[in-house]
């Protein structure tokens, strides 16, 4: 088996509600708690798919200072691309929801599609905030589900523990009490576990929080089957 996934700088994600309700283990209950934050969001249509169902919810990224044009553009460019090491790959993935590579690419692009559109039409600063961690902008408690896809853990060698406390703090700065953040997987693109993960997990229940690990119901990748669930 290959050992890893090869990717300078940071991929844009872009992820279907269905793919977010089985990564996260999103049941009804939880999700009409909200309102909900996806934070890192990219070109996910998770947003989009959640006003739909008539569930409030917001997302964070960085890419929001641009156009939906230029989002698209980018996004289409980067599908063509980790589809390609994707089926270089393909034996070390589990494919049971996706099916193969080409399937898998279509429904990266409907997702971005459906993303693109509702970013297009919603009003400035209603769903979609230009923003990126370890600061964000909204107020103290305003959310009662907080979601982080693709992003920490996964790109520990750009992002020392130091700036993953952070970021989680300020997650949880912006979570209510009683609510939850989840973070979605706990491995590094070298498909192994993030090497602080105990030490993290020590130091927010010494702060107070309940923080374990759940079971997935989307290991796609190898070795990701937990995700991170802190309740406040």
């Amino acid at each position: 088996m290959s050992r890893g996934y090869e990717q300078i700088g940071v991929a844009m994600t872009c992820r279907s509600f269905a793919e977010y309700e089985r990564m996260f283990r999103l049941k009804p209950e939880l999700l009409e708690a909200g309102p909900i934050l996806d934070v890192a969001a990219g070109a996910s249509s998770f947003v989009a798919e959640a006003a739909a169902r008539g569930l409030a919810a917001q997302a964070a990224d960085p890419m929001y200072e641009l156009s939906a044009e230029g989002i698209y553009r980018h996004g289409m460019t980067e599908i063509e691309v980790s589809t390609g090491k994707l089926t270089k790959l393909r034996e070390n993935f589990d494919w049971t929801f996706y099916g193969d590579p080409e399937r898998h690419r279509a429904m990266r692009e409907a997702s971005m599609k459906r993303f693109a559109d509702d970013y297009a039409h919603a009003s400035e600063g209603s769903k979609y905030t230009a923003a990126k961690l370890p600061h964000l902008p909204y107020e103290d408690e305003s959310f009662g589900l907080v979601l982080c896809s693709h992003f920490l853990f996964l790109y520990h060698e750009q992002f020392d523990y130091d700036f993953h406390t952070r970021a989680l703090r300020e997650l949880l700065r912006v979570c209510r009490t009683g609510g939850e953040v989840r973070v979605y997987p706990v491995i590094t693109l070298q498909w192994d576990r993030y090497p602080m993960l105990d030490r993290l997990l020590e130091e927010l229940r010494t702060a107070g929080f309940e923080a374990s690990l759940g079971l997935s119901e989307l290991p796609f990748i190898p070795g990701s089957k937990e995700l991170l669930r802190i309740q406040k």
